[in-house]
């Protein structure tokens, strides 16, 4: 067995998608939109563009997102009680992938040094989305 987070992006999972790309190093492994899905039920009207499943791969993990039930434009995403936690590989991936997360984000703990980590920091993302970025004590 295996668990895999799925999110849903209020209509913004190919924006979420593509930012995880460049700021994450995200390999896209399935994109499908409303219009591709074999299933004309799911399909509705102006949807047919926004993406019906997608699901990206960080590193070693697997996430799904989707625009399933963003029919309410007004409608706000909402992300609370987790966040995920990326162990860089190096400082210098580290305070690239906060970079990135942080752009039109909110910086909730500065990426510093701690007695835990060389360098730890939480950042929540344009999504809403909480990250934990951390390196490693030992790491350069």
């Amino acid at each position: 067995m295996s668990v895999v987070t799925t999110l849903n992006f209020g209509g913004r999972t190919e924006e979420a998608v593509e930012h995880y790309r460049a700021v994450l190093d995200a390999d896209v492994l399935m994109l499908m939109r409303f219009r591709e899905c074999p299933d004309p039920s799911f399909s509705k009207p102006g949807f047919e563009d926004k993406v019906f499943h997608a699901t990206i791969r960080i590193g070693t993990t697997e996430l799904m997102g989707s625009d399933v039930g963003c029919e309410d434009p007004d409608a706000k995403t909402h992300f609370a009680g987790f966040a995920f936690a990326v162990r860089a590989e190096s400082i210098e991936n580290a305070e690239r992938h906060f970079a990135g997360l942080s752009e039109q984000g909110r910086v909730l703990l500065p990426l510093a040094e701690t007695f835990f980590a060389t360098r730890y920091g939480i950042v929540k993302d344009r999504f809403g989305v909480s990250w934990k970025i951390t390196v490693p004590n030992g790491t350069q």
